[in-house]
């Protein structure tokens, strides 16, 4: 088969792709985008803007809670509501109320840290990352961070220490590898996985990022395995085998901050991309009016996997 004829079908496969902006509301930071099926809604958080939020595509109203630090990630709760790591808690949000009660704290000697992204593992634990508070985007004191998880009992387990920016982590399909991205190594990592007590082992580089590429930051898994992660200051989504360390796809977006991702939809078949604004001086705004907003692909021809609830 022709080279030529490679490129004009690669080209075909990609002209299917749309990307919306969806939600036009800017955000601050956007972050950890969770799709909740039962509602058809999209939950996800505004980092600096403190704030956790939920939209309804088919009413486009966006409601939101006000945290008192800067807030991470937001997972769903088995027993209704949300736990989010905030500042360098863990802490559980009962929505009907509109209130929210610290359960762990972590990093107590670290006054100058707060929680980063964060998901649940097929088990119903809570991963969630610390680092350091940033001066400006992606400058902060380094190795800061670890990688905690809260149990399902409420205990907390730290796995490691000495991280930048703890960031994009989900598990395969088997449930036998951890995928995790500290943000300033510019790189994907897998850890063997022990799904029955929550421990890693055996770290190594799944995929390096080229120079164009930008920063690793939030990350997911597609049904037949693949991962896809969002680049900050990259504008773009990649798709990555882990089982050849290749990335297989690149699909762009209008916007270069582009934070994280999921699937969702009806058929978890659309990937909605969070993205932020902060730091953008009025020029590179004017470029891109659409930053800190969060966007909708389709026509990707694959499909997302449901996301797990905290079991605690």
């Amino acid at each position: 088969m022709s080279c030529d004829f490679m490129e004009g079908l690669d080209e075909l496969t990609m002209s299917s792709i749309k990307v919306q902006c969806v939600v036009k509301e800017k955000n601050r930071i956007g972050e950890s985008p969770v799709w909740e099926e039962k509602e058809g809604t999209l939950l996800y958080v505004d980092v600096s803007g403190q704030k956790v939020c939920r939209w309804n595509p088919d009413t486009n109203h966006i409601q939101s809670i006000q945290t008192d630090a800067y807030v991470g990630s937001v997972v769903p709760r088995r027993s209704g509501g949300y736990v989010i790591g905030v500042g360098t808690r863990f802490a559980a949000v009962d929505w009907e109320t509109q209130t929210i009660k610290t359960i762990a704290h972590v990093d107590k000697d670290k006054s100058n840290n707060r929680f980063n992204d964060g998901k649940v593992d097929p088990a119903g634990r809570f991963f969630a990352g610390t680092m350091g508070m940033e001066v400006r985007p992606a400058e902060l004191e380094r190795g800061q961070g670890s990688l905690y998880t809260l149990n399902t009992d409420h205990s907390v387990r730290k796995h490691f220490d000495q991280v930048d920016i703890s960031n994009g982590l989900d598990w395969s399909l088997d449930h036998n590898t951890f995928y995790y991205i500290d943000s300033l190594s510019f790189s994907v990592d897998a850890f063997d996985y022990d799904l029955q007590t929550g421990s890693l082992s055996n770290r190594r580089v799944l995929y390096k990022l080229e120079k164009d590429e930008g920063i690793p930051d939030g990350m997911s898994i597609d049904t037949e395995g693949r991962l896809w992660v969002a680049c900050y200051n990259g504008g773009r989504v990649l798709r990555i085998d882990p089982a050849t360390g290749k990335r297989i796809e690149t699909v762009k977006l209008p916007v270069d901050k582009t934070t994280s991702l999921c699937f969702g939809g009806k058929d978890y078949s659309e990937l909605y991309v969070t993205s932020a604004c902060e730091g953008m001086d009025d020029a590179w705004t004017a470029r891109q009016p659409e930053a800190g907003g969060i966007f909708k692909i389709s026509g990707l021809g694959v499909k997302g996997m449901p996301p797990y609830s905290f079991a605690g």
